[in-house]
Order: structure tokens, then C-alpha cells, then sequence
């Protein structure tokens, strides 16, 4: 049966650093990435054809392709996805944004507003996910809308899939992720937790990190922020607690 890793590549989830080590084990377009339409069915559909229409590639990597992995006859998909804190996660994406070129909603928005704005906007905006619970939204896709509410889905998903990484324990999840490729087929993968397209200071322990992005808003926005990642970081302890106990 031929094997493949499909990145769910989630904004600001260390997926640039992942992409960076798939790509020194697999050349050419034994890597390959693509983007996806917002509609779920469109979405599923064309993921798996993408997988079937490119038969050399080994690693697909996309920011938009949706859970679950596709069931394919002869293919085995091995989905990959990492997960961060919450607010942490938000806070690099505005350093991020703030940065890049480009005309996109959340880039010209950073640009104009300080991080109160970026916030106080994304959170006024009913179907802006960005800065709230925006791992709870994908993760609960792994499951349909009759097995329960988003929170219950996206639970699910953390038990079901078979890897999910965490970005504050980089180095340590690529050589879990490393070992479990190695266990389905990919024996020569060597997976080095190089540091790419990073928006802030790694070196600072999130703590800190935390406590220096509390100070930059003012306690209104910190308060309505924590209020609409409240689920987000339920996971997050969720997933760290049983990261632990493996």
C-alpha cells in the first residue's frame, strides 16, 4: 500500500519549520502543496484527488485542506497537524502580519491598528475565527455536526488522530513524529526541528511570553480575548496532559 503524510498546515503552528525538515528527506515534487476552497464538500473532494493525481509526491502540505484525511483504495494517508497555545498562536500572528506584504484582510489590518485594534476587530467579526478558538473550528471538522458540538468534535479529534504535535515542544514532537513515520514505512526519515518563518523570540519561555502580550492590551480586550479561547485553551491542556502521559 502506498503511504503518504498529509501537513494540515495551520497559520502559525511552526508548519514552515515542518515543511522546511519534510523537505530535506523528499526533493523535487515528492513534496508537493496546494490550497482549498472553503466549502467542505469542494474541500474533501479535491484533497483527494489531489493525493491520487500526484503518485511521485510523498508529502502534502496545505494551510486550507480540511480534516479528516481522505479514505483512499490502495493509499494510506498519515495525517500530521501541531497545535499551540492559543494566545501565544495569535500573538505571532499579528507579529507576522504586521510584517508581510500583501493585501489580505488580516496583513492590512496589522499594519493600521495596534494589537488591541488587530484583536478588538478579528473578535467582532461573527465568522472570524483567527482569534477565537481557531484550533477548536478545525480540529472539530474531523467529525460531522451529529456527534456533537464543535467542543466535543474537536476533543474527539485530539483522541483520534494518530499525531498531533505541539509547538512549544518542537524538538520533542519532530522526534516523536519522526519515530512514528519511521513505524509506517518511511525508514530513512531524519527529521531536524529547523526554526523558519518565525515572528517572535523562541527563546523567551511562553510564561513570559504570555505575561509581556497580557501588558501590551488593555485589560477589556486581554478579558474578551481569554473569554473567546476559553475552549482553544481547554484543548491545549487536554492535549498536554496526554502528551505527557505517553
Amino acid at each position: 500500500m502506498r503511504k503518504v503524510i498529509l501537513h494540515y498546515h495551520l497559520f502559525k503552528n511552526a508548519g514552515t519549520s515542518l515543511d522546511a525538515a519534510f523537505k530535506e528527506n523528499f526533493k523535487g515534487d515528492e513534496w508537493v502543496t496546494q490550497e482549498f476552497p472553503g466549502n467542505l464538500k469542494q474541500n474533501r473532494e479535491q484533497v483527494a484527488q489531489w493525493i491520487q493525481d500526484n503518485p511521485q509526491a510523498k508529502v502534502f502540505s496545505s494551510h486550507t485542506a480540511y480534516l479528516p484525511p481522505p479514505k483512499l483504495e490502495g493509499i494510506k494517508v498519515l495525517p500530521v497537524i501541531f497545535m499551540r497555545h492559543p494566545i501565544d498562536r495569535i500573538a505571532s500572528a499579528y507579529a507576522f502580519e504586521t510584517k508581510q506584504g500583501g493585501d489580505s484582510f488580516g496583513a492590512v489590518l496589522a499594519r493600521n491598528t495596534d494589537l488591541s485594534g488587530y484583536i478588538e476587530t478579528r473578535l467582532a467579526l461573527p465568522h472570524d475565527r483567527q482569534c477565537r478558538n481557531f484550533h477548536m473550528q478545525r480540529l472539530a471538522m474531523m467529525f460531522g455536526e451529529k456527534q456533537g458540538d464543535e467542543f466535543t468534535r474537536a476533543e474527539k479529534a485530539l483522541g483520534t488522530l494518530p499525531f498531533v504535535g505541539i509547538v512549544e515542544q518542537f524538538a520533542d514532537s519532530m522526534a516523536r513524529l519522526e519515530t512514528w513515520l519511521r513505524e509506517h514505512g518511511f525508514k530513512d526519515i531524519q527529521l531536524k526541528p529547523v526554526e523558519k518563518n518565525v515572528s517572535r523570540d523562541i527563546n523567551k519561555a511562553l510564561k513570559e511570553k504570555l505575561k509581556e502580550f497580557e501588558q501590551r492590551i488593555s485589560p477589556e480586550v486581554f478579558s474578551k480575548l481569554m473569554d473567546a479561547n476559553e475552549y482553544d485553551s481547554t484543548l491545549y491542556e487536554v492535549l498536554l496532559k496526554r502528551y505527557y502521559s505517553q
